[in-house]
């Protein structure tokens, strides 16, 4: 496993969190303490404040993980990859996206940037 594919493993262990405690331990280990999670509707940066946006997803859609799609692209201490928000009751997935990440030397992440390429119908 690179860097780069670890690096994105804990960042999906992070976002499918839905216990508090966990959620916690795994935003922690995915992202450095001031790093940072930028997208459409969210611009934080620091642990509690990533937590509070994956925990606000998980509010808005409940019964719903994260899954990668394709593989990860990586060079440096940049990675890209593309991930979509699949109900576990149906398997739709009416959000997807794409996200650029941004790894410290230890692998941990110091930056997302991420992008929407999919919403629900309003």
């Amino acid at each position: 496993m690179t860097i780069h594919t670890a690096a994105v493993a804990r960042y999906f262990e992070a976002w499918n969190a839905t216990d508090a405690d966990a959620l916690a331990k795994t935003v922690a280990a995915a992202w450095s303490e001031e790093g940072s999670y930028t997208d459409p509707m969210a611009d934080v940066r620091g642990h509690e404040q990533i937590a509070a946006v994956i925990a606000a997803v998980h509010e808005q859609f409940p019964g719903f993980e994260f899954r990668q799609t394709g593989e990860v692209d990586g060079n440096h201490h940049i990675a890209r990859f593309s991930w979509e928000l699949v109900s576990t009751a149906d398997g739709s997935a009416p959000v997807a996206g794409s996200d650029v990440v941004t790894l410290a030397e230890d692998g941990r992440i110091t930056s997302v940037l991420g992008f929407l390429d999919r919403l629900p119908e309003a």
